[in-house]
């Protein structure tokens, strides 16, 4: 890495990581702040999810003027949550149009999430997905589908229809692997169909400290010497053996066929980079994950401890450690925790948090109808 390139996110997105922003609000596009982001921070995309919405719509006063509006229309609460969320991914696929322009459509993107109760109806996310594509209507949009079983034949099929996908929720490298396959065979569909492969795009995300989250407990309740080595290393683990199918996945002669036709590859997508733990380095999930054609999604907080002090001292710190994370796994084996019993279960808690958290959402925009509305005037 030369000199010349003086900071961490410089050096980040040199080696080939879209820095992307895992939080929107109005708030964000009211004061230009999303787009000063771009400017200065390098970033690329931005992901939402309900946590994310209900919080702007809990801090503020951004969005009184449509809960009004809303309001005196008596629209229900659901359809409130969809317009309000919609406008606000508009605008932002707005801000980063230059930035997909630029990048001959690969980034500048911005995610919207398909409800999350919907995530063992595969129908109903596959109706949901078209719907939130046509109302947005942007070309620089992602929906996002959890990559449950159920969401895998949603996934091929919103691909077939070039609908651009960020498949979220994964967990598991046999899982991630199913995603690759419903996402080549999406694509496979679209080309029969004639749509124009170029525009249509995915992402996959992997979640990563999520995985720390549920094994270091495990680990600190044994006790041992041995488990406290492995203690840290499962989600980066992890994570590196994902990128590690999505290169042999680019090997092969299906993707070859797709990439000739103008498939873009499915980068895969860092996501859940917070860093849980205090006593871990407050930017682990980025310095150990930098890799050429990936995406880092970070809460506002990590972009910051990034730009301040990222440890991005190499252009690549995954393909050289294939074998410390097969044995940090085979570590964990040995010491009776499996990863898949793990992950499997984080997937479930994965779907329940992301339910709860639309939940919520519904609450926070309830309140707000009623404190906007006719009778509060």
């Amino acid at each position: 890495m030369t000199s010349s390139i003086s900071t961490p996110l410089d050096r980040l997105t040199a080696a080939g990581v879209a820095v992307w922003l895992d939080d929107l609000s109005r708030e964000r596009l009211r004061t230009g702040n999303l787009a000063d982001l771009v400017r200065t921070r390098h970033v690329v995309g931005v992901t939402t999810n309900p946590t994310i919405f209900a919080s702007a719509l809990s801090s503020g006063d951004a969005y009184d003027e449509q809960l009004g509006e809303l309001a005196r229309a008596a629209v229900d609460v659901e359809e409130a949550v969809f317009t309000i969320t919609t406008d606000d991914v508009r605008q932002a696929c707005d801000v980063l149009r230059p930035v997909y322009d630029a990048t001959g459509t690969v980034d500048g993107r911005v995610s919207i999430e398909v409800d999350p109760r919907l995530a063992r109806d595969t129908e109903a996310t596959i109706a949901t997905a078209r719907r939130l594509w046509a109302t947005v209507d942007r070309p620089n949009l992602f929906i996002k589908i959890p990559a449950t079983v159920e969401g895998l034949p949603a996934i091929t099929a919103a691909i077939s229809e070039g609908i651009s996908v960020n498949v979220t929720l994964i967990f598991s490298i046999d899982r991630y692997r199913a995603v690759v396959d419903a996402f080549m065979t999406g694509l496979e569909a679209a080309r029969t169909a004639g749509i124009d492969l170029g525009p249509v795009a995915s992402v996959a995300s992997f979640f990563v400290s999520r995985v720390d989250s549920a094994i270091d407990p495990r680990l600190d309740a044994l006790g041992s010497p041995a488990a406290a080595q492995l203690r840290g290393r499962a989600a980066i683990a992890n994570a590196r053996l994902a990128y590690q199918v999505f290169e042999e996945s680019l090997a092969t002669d299906r993707w070859r066929s797709l990439a000739a036709s103008g498939a873009l590859p499915q980068r895969p997508l860092w996501a859940s980079t917070g860093v849980k733990d205090p006593t871990y380095p407050d930017t682990l999930y980025v310095d150990e994950l930098v890799v050429h054609h990936v995406v880092n999604t970070m809460p506002a907080a990590t972009l910051e401890a990034v730009a301040d002090h990222g440890a991005v001292d190499s252009p690549d710190t995954v393909t050289g450690a294939y074998a410390d994370a097969t044995d940090a796994l085979a570590g964990l084996a040995a010491l009776g925790i499996s990863i898949d019993e793990v992950t499997e279960h984080l997937e479930i808690e994965g779907v329940e948090k992301f339910e709860a958290s639309w939940e919520q959402l519904l609450s926070t925009v309830s309140a707000g109808l009623a404190r906007q509305g006719p009778a509060s005037r």
